[in-house]
Formats: structure tokens, C-alpha cells, sequence
């Protein structure tokens, strides 16, 4: 073959693969938020999408599907075309819910592509202020004393098991009562509907320094800036407790690897923003902003350590 032509062909080629590429966007995009307004997950998603979008040069429509513990809007997202134009914030419900639920309409790591992990946070154990506790120790005795009285609120799978996993360390025995969204159950909690939850810190910090609840212990490693004189909960008398929730970019498996690249790109661009920065550091959350092969293996990895909670709890869905 001559090489004039040879040279004809590879650039044939290299331009049947670009269209897909170049012409992303073409049309407006949608993120899926699995879960209510106001929820840690959506508060990560209205500050990311406006300078995503920006860059991108066409609209973000961010649409909330909750319900199911995240499970609904996840399976909604798993079945959008493959083309970059679906986005999901995926979370550590979604990691839990792999194993806490014995049938799903979606696999995490099969049905999804990982763009990058962009933020981690923590829950706040919390207590209605009518609720005779003023420490995390006392909670543990008062539980003890009336067990399956207290009723506990939780929203996703992520919440449902931490609040497994710290009665199950404390020996303690309440009633969970499960809501649609975190913002729901933070209504529950703050009209005395139930007496103890964990809604994401971010969101319930505001309503402890109302008066309208008693934040116990924090769930992560580390104490909140938002609230630092709020012990973890492992300092307050649950050694090895330790339930950080995190949030992230996921798109439908199949869709290109370059589109994967451009959004993860401009994903990491918009997270390094000023003003980006500045509405994150109202909250709990702390940005990450990763490869999409680190977002990988943080999910099998969080996979693996809420299956073997799931069986130590013997909790099933």
C-alpha cells in the first residue's frame, strides 16, 4: 500500500473516532441526586454543577430521585444511555447497599463507570433536646435501660447501617424508622417524631445551634470544623467506630473513555475553584477530587469493609 495512502486511512479513521469526543456535550445534561433536597449529597451537587456546567457549555439539570435508601435514583442513572450526558452522585449508601440488600436493580460496579470521588463528610449522632441525654454515654445507659423504646431515624443505606453498627458496639437496642431522605428525618428528629438520628453533620449542625437538637458525637476520624467541640464518636466512648459517608461522580458503564477523561477533568478544574472552595468550607465537607481509578478501587474497598459489617450485624434487606 502506498504510504500517501496509508496515511489517508489512519486519518479516515482517527476522524470516525473523534464526533463522539468532540461533539460532547451536544445537548443538556442531567445529574442525579438519589436523594432529597437539602441531603449532603445534593448540597455537593448544586455547588459542582454551576462551574461543571460552565465549562462544559451546556445546562446541568439536577434531579432528585429519592427514595429506596438511594437505591432508586442509582437505578435510574445505571440504565441512562452511555453517552457522559447522565451524571450520578454516588455515595456510601450505594457502597452498602451491594450487600444490605438482597436484591437491587443495579450493581455499583458493574452498571457504573467512576469519574472521581469529590468529597467526604461525616454523620452527627443526634438527640431530640427533649431526650434525657446530654453525652453520648448517657444515650448508651438510656438505651440500655429502655430497650426497642427509642425510636432511631435513618434515611439511606449508608445511615442505616452506622446506626446498626453503634448498637451493635454498644450493646444497645432501638427502633429504627426509616425516611425517604436525610432532610425528612431531620424533620422527624427536630419535631420530637423520633429521638435519635444521624443526618449528614453539614445539614444538622445549623439546626444544633437552634436549640432544636443535641449533636452527641461526630462519625468520622476526625472531629467537624462546623462543630469542633462535638466529640467523634469513638472518642466519646465507642472505640473503633468509624462511618465516614463520601460522595462522588459515577457515569452509566459504556460510556467513552474520553468523555469519562473530559468530565473527570473538569470535575477536579471546578473543585480547585475559589468560589467552589469557599461554599464547601461552610460545611462538613472536605474535597477530595480523584482519578477515576482511585474512585474505583474506594468503592470495592468500601464495598468489602460495609459486607463484612453487614454480616457481623446480620442485617438483610
Amino acid at each position: 500500500m502506498r504510504p500517501r495512502r496509508l496515511i489517508g486511512l489512519i486519518l479516515l479513521a482517527l476522524a470516525a473516532a473523534a464526533p463522539a469526543q468532540a461533539q460532547f456535550p451536544s445537548k443538556p445534561m442531567r445529574l442525579i441526586v438519589p436523594f432529597g433536597a437539602g441531603s449532603a449529597n445534593d448540597i455537593v451537587a448544586r455547588i459542582v454543577a454551576p462551574p461543571l456546567s460552565e465549562a462544559l457549555g451546556r445546562p446541568i439539570v439536577i434531579e432528585n430521585r429519592a427514595g429506596a435508601a438511594g437505591n432508586i435514583g442509582a437505578e435510574l442513572a445505571a440504565k441512562a444511555p452511555p453517552d457522559g450526558h447522565t451524571l450520578m452522585v454516588a455515595n456510601i449508601a450505594h457502597s452498602v447497599s451491594a450487600t444490605l440488600y438482597s436484591k437491587l436493580g443495579y450493581d455499583l460496579v458493574r452498571d457504573f463507570a467512576p469519574v472521581s470521588l469529590l468529597a467526604g463528610g461525616s454523620f452527627l449522632l443526634a438527640v431530640h433536646p427533649s431526650v434525657p441525654a446530654r453525652s453520648q454515654k448517657e444515650l448508651v445507659a438510656l438505651a440500655k435501660s429502655r430497650p426497642g423504646e427509642i425510636n432511631f431515624a435513618t434515611s439511606g443505606a449508608g445511615i442505616i447501617l452506622a446506626a446498626a453498627l453503634f448498637q451493635n458496639l454498644t450493646g444497645t437496642k432501638m427502633t429504627t424508622v426509616q425516611y425517604k431522605s436525610t432532610p425528612d428525618a431531620i424533620i422527624a428528629l427536630v419535631s420530637g417524631e423520633v429521638s435519635v438520628g444521624l443526618p449528614s453533620t453539614s445539614a444538622a449542625v445549623p439546626h444544633v445551634r437552634a436549640g432544636k437538637m443535641r449533636g452527641l458525637g461526630v462519625t468520622s476520624s476526625r472531629r467537624s470544623h462546623m462543630a469542633p467541640e462535638i466529640p467523634t464518636v469513638a472518642e466519646a466512648g465507642v472505640p473503633g467506630y468509624e462511618a465516614s459517608p463520601w460522595y462522588g461522580f459515577v457515569v452509566p458503564a459504556g460510556t467513552p473513555k474520553e468523555i469519562v477523561a473530559r468530565l473527570h477533568a473538569e470535575s477536579v478544574k471546578a473543585l480547585a475553584r475559589p468560589d467552589v472552595k469557599q461554599r464547601f468550607g461552610t460545611t462538613d465537607l472536605a474535597l477530595i477530587g480523584s482519578t477515576p481509578e482511585q474512585f474505583a478501587a474506594h468503592i470495592r474497598s468500601e464495598i468489602e469493609k460495609w459486607g463484612k459489617i453487614v454480616k457481623a450485624t446480620g442485617m438483610r434487606l
